[in-house]
């Protein structure tokens, strides 16, 4: 059975801070989320992940842009880098980190629900045959990526796949599963062209999106959970999970 080996002494320097682990659910209307799918590269499979969570093969990396124009957060984009992986046997996304360019966003979303963020530019331009986002911190560009040939998907045909977030919690240091519901309005299939991606700037350098997979956009009602689980980073989820309050 395959396991990541980067040792979680180089990860927690990486980790959100949460004082609570009983956060309540926060609705988002009207949000747009691309998601970006490439395969990397061969060397990176198990090199950027704990021991706590199993690399896929093909080893692949996912680019998130959420854009929320309005809500309890305050409006907000968030560009998050997330690498694909199992928790035990379920399908999850480890966050490597996110860029927000809305200070009270930032903020919510990390002490809240641990997703690690750092504020910068975030943005998002809609064409009708294509869409194009990119990020960037202190100026600097650490993305730029498009989407294109919009394809007509049923609000059923996406596979939201929950995160993994790197957290120090009242708990210790876990990985926290916030699993994000969405009511699709609309959704496209798109074929994705990385740009720019400046993997070190992320914060995994060796992170390299190689082969394009595909790409999705969806007008969706968004809701950040109320937490149910956590994890030890650094154990398999089988023997490590603990089950928070309902």
């Amino acid at each position: 059975m395959f396991t990541g080996t980067k040792p979680v002494a180089q990860l927690k320097g990486a980790a959100a801070v949460m004082d609570s682990l009983d956060t309540d659910p926060a609705r988002l209307e009207d949000v747009e989320v691309l998601t970006v799918t490439y395969e990397t590269t061969a060397a990176a499979k198990e090199r950027v992940l704990p021991a706590g969570l199993h690399p896929p093969n093909p080893p692949i990396v996912t680019i998130q842009v959420i854009g929320c124009r309005h809500g309890p957060l305050g409006p907000f984009r968030m560009a998050q880098t997330r690498i694909g992986c199992r928790s035990g046997a379920r399908p999850r996304a480890f966050l490597v980190s996110a860029v927000v360019d809305g200070e009270e966003a930032a903020h919510a979303l990390s002490s809240r629900w641990g997703y690690f963020c750092r504020l910068g530019a975030v943005s998002m331009e809609r064409f009708y045959d294509r869409v194009r986002t990119s990020a960037a911190l202190a100026g600097r560009e650490i993305l730029d990526v498009e989407a294109v040939d919009p394809v007509a998907l049923r609000a059923s045909d996406i596979q939201w796949i929950a995160n993994m977030n790197l957290a120090h919690t009242p708990r210790g240091l876990r990985l926290v599963q916030v699993d994000a519901d969405f009511e699709v309005k609309r959704a496209e299939r798109m074929r994705p062209a990385m740009h720019a991606f400046d993997a070190a700037a992320w914060g995994e350098p060796l992170l390299e999106p190689s082969y394009p997979v595909t790409a999705t956009l969806a007008v969706a009602d968004m809701t950040l959970p109320r937490l149910r689980y956590v994890c030890a980073p650094d154990q398999l989820a089988f023997f490590s999970t603990e089950v928070l309050r309902g």
